[in-house]
C-alpha cells in the first residue's frame, strides 16, 4: 500500500529532524523518540498481520520487532516489506509472459517427448511448461562441468571465439585476479567489434571496485547494475536480488549454475581452499531460453529491446532427438505470479519412486519442501542431502542444522562436506531428472531472489550428475540422529535462535 510506505517515510523523516534538532529539546528529544518508535513498530505490526502472510513469517516479525523494537524496526525497512514484491515487478513480469509466450513452440511437438517419460513425468513436465512459460527442448546438448578451474575454462574459451555479441549476468564481480582475466577479455572482444553487455547485481557485488567498472565502460563494455541501492532505507528493491549467473556467447553456447566471478570459486579462498560447485554449458536451442531471460532483465534496467533474430536463433546442432534428453530453463523471482523453482523442486520430490539427492549449501526449506521430504523418506525413498561442514553464513549455516534432527529421525540420509566448501546446488531425482542452477534449497531463493535454474529429462549430463554425487559423497561424513542429539544445548539453543529467523533468510 502506497499510503504505508509514504507514513514510514514521514516517521523516519520526523526523527531525523528530532535528531538534528535535539538541542532544542531539553533532553526531551530521547522520550520523543522512543515513543515515535513505539508507534511505528506498532503501525508495521498491524500492517504485517492485515498482509495475511504464512503465519510463521508473522510470527517471526512479531518477535524481532517485540524484542528488538528499534532494530526491528529499521531491519523491517530493509527486508520486510516482500508484499509489495508483484507490485515492484508487476511491469517486467507482464512483459516477460509475453515475451515469452511469443517465443514458445507449439506444445503439441513435445507430445510424444511426454509420453515416453511416464505419467509421473509427464505431469511435471506440463507444470514446468505452464509455470515457467518456458518450452522443453529435445534438441540440445548439455554438459556438466565440475568446479570453477573446469568452467572458467571453457567459458573463457568461448569468450575468446565470440563472433557478435557477448552477455553475461552475474551476482558476485571480483576484481581479483580471475576477474581480471575476464576483464582483459571481454576488452579484447570489444575491440574486436563485439558487443558486449554485463548485468551484474548491485549488493551482491558492492565491494567491486569502481576502477574495474569504468575501465570496462571505457572500452566500450555496456555495463550495468541491477537494482542500484542509492538510499538503502529507502529502498523498496534492496531486498530482491539478482542472484543469477548467466553467460550467452553469439545465441549459441550459454552457461548457467553455481559459479560467479571471483578466486574464491577457483579454490584459491584461505579460508575455504577447494571449492566443490557445478555450473552447466549449453548448445543448441535451449540457449534461446536463456538468452530471453538475460534480454528480459537487460530490458527491465535500460529499456533496450532486442528480441530479434539476431539474438533469438541460435545454431540448431545435429544430435539425436531420441537419446539427449529434455533440457528446459526455468527463471524465478519476486516478478513471477508462482514461486516456480519451489514448485517444481516439490514436484520433483512428489514425484519421486526410488530417490531423491540434494546438494545446497543452504538449506533453510520452507514447510512445503521440508515435509515432503520427511514423507518420501519415511515412505522408503533414499534421500539425501548432503551440505557443508564448514559454514560461510553462520546464522544460515545453524538455522539449517536446526532443521536435521526431524529430517534424521525421518530416514533422511544427511552428509556433510569436509573437503572444502560445498556450493552445489543439485537436486537429482530417480537418477533421471535433475535441476542444476543458482537455486539453493533455501526461503531466499523460493521467495526473494531472481534465479535461474535448468531442469534436465534424461540426458547424458545426468548421469555425470549422479557419478559426481556419488564422488562427493565420499568426500563426507554421515550424520546419524542418536549421535546428532547428543550436541551441546548451546548449540542447540543457537540453531533454534537461528530458525526463528529462517523466514527472513
Amino acid at each position: 500500500m502506497k499510503n504505508r510506505l509514504q507514513l514510514l517515510i514521514f516517521v523516519i523523516g520526523i526523527i531525523a529532524l528530532l535528531y538534528f534538532t535535539k538541542g532544542y529539546w531539553d533532553g526531551k528529544f530521547i522520550g520523543v523518540l522512543s515513543i515515535l518508535i513505539t508507534i511505528s513498530v506498532v503501525f508495521i505490526g498491524l500492517v504485517i498481520s492485515l498482509e495475511n502472510r504464512h503465519p510463521t513469517q508473522t510470527l517471526t516479525w512479531l518477535v524481532v520487532l517485540g524484542g528488538f523494537p528499534v532494530i526491528g524496526f529499521f531491519f523491517y525497512l530493509l527486508f520486510g516489506r516482500n508484499t509489495r514484491k508483484r507490485r515492484l515487478f508487476a511491469k517486467k513480469a507482464k512483459l516477460d509472459e509475453q515475451v515469452l509466450l511469443k517465443m514458445e513452440r507449439d506444445s503439441g511437438i513435445l507430445e510424444n517427448h511426454f509420453e515416453q517419460l511416464g505419467t509421473s513425468r509427464k505431469q511435471m513436465l506440463k507444470l514446468a511448461v505452464r509455470l515457467g512459460k518456458s518450452p522443453i527442448s529435445f534438441s540440445s546438448d548439455t554438459r556438466a562441468l565440475t568446479n570453477g578451474k573446469e568452467t572458467f575454462h571453457e567459458i573463457m574459451e568461448s569468450l575468446k571465439h565470440a563472433r557478435h555479441h557477448i552477455h553475461l549476468e552475474y551476482y558476485i564481480v571480483r576484481h581479483d585476479h580471475l576477474g581480471e582475466q575476464i576483464k582483459d577479455i571481454l576488452i579484447q572482444k570489444v575491440q574486436e567489434g563485439v558487443y558486449v553487455r554485463f548485468l551484474y547485481d548491485a549488493v551482491g557485488s558492492f565491494q567491486l571496485s569502481p576502477h574495474y567498472i569504468h575501465k570496462l565502460r571505457n572500452a566500450g563494455v555496456e555495463m550495468i547494475p541491477f537494482l542500484p541501492v542509492r538510499l538503502p532505507f529507502l529502498n523498496n528493491k534492496i531486498n530482491f536480488r539478482n542472484h543469477r549467473k548467466i553467460v550467452v556467447i553469439d545465441g549459441t553456447i550459454g552457461f548457467v549454475g553455481g559459479l560467479n566471478i571471483g578466486d574464491e570459486y577457483l579454490g584459491k579462498s584461505r579460508h575455504f581452499g577447494f571449492w566443490r560447485d557445478t555450473h552447466l554449458m549449453v548448445k543448441g536451442e535451449a540457449v534461446r531460453s536463456l538468452q530471453l531471460i538475460f534480454l528480459q532483465d537487460w530490458y527491465y534496467m535500460t529499456g533496450q529491446t532486442m528480441l530479434t533474430q539476431t539474438y533469438l536463433s541460435p545454431d540448431l546442432i545435429d544430435i539425436d532427438m531420441e537419446k539427449c534428453g529434455g533440457v528446459q530453463m526455468i527463471a524465478g523471482g519476486p516478478d513471477r505470479e508462482w514461486e516456480i523453482i519451489k514448485h517444481l523442486f516439490f514436484s520433483m520430490i512428489t514425484s519421486a519412486k526410488e530417490s531423491i539427492w540434494i546438494a545446497s549449501p543452504y538449506f533453510i526449506p520452507d514447510e512445503d519442501i521440508f515435509t515432503s521430504l520427511k514423507v518420501a523418506a519415511l515412505s522408503g525413498i533414499d534421500v539425501r542431502l548432503l551440505v557443508p561442514q564448514k559454514p560461510d553464513k553462520k546464522i544460515v549455516f545453524h538455522a539449517s542444522r536446526s532443521y536435521f534432527p526431524e529430517l534424521l529421525e525421518a530416514g533422511v540420509k544427511i552428509y556433510e562436506y569436509k573437503k572444502g566448501f560445498m556450493h552445489s546446488k543439485i537436486v537429482i531425482v530417480d537418477r533421471e531428472i535433475a535441476s542444476i542452477g543458482t537455486a539453493n534449497m533455501d526461503m531466499r531463493s523460493f521467495h526473494l531472489n531472481f534465479e535461474v535454474n535448468a531442469f534436465l529429462y534424461r540426458t547424458a549430463s545426468t548421469q555425470k550428475l549422479v557419478y559426481e554425487y556419488m564422488q562427493d559423497l565420499e568426500e563426507t561424513s554421515e550424520l546419524h540422529f542418536k549421535d546428532f542429539e547428543k550436541r551441546p544445548f548451546i548449540q542447540r539453543l543457537f540453531e533454534s535462535t537461528a530458525r526463528l529467523l529462517s523466514p527472513l533468510l
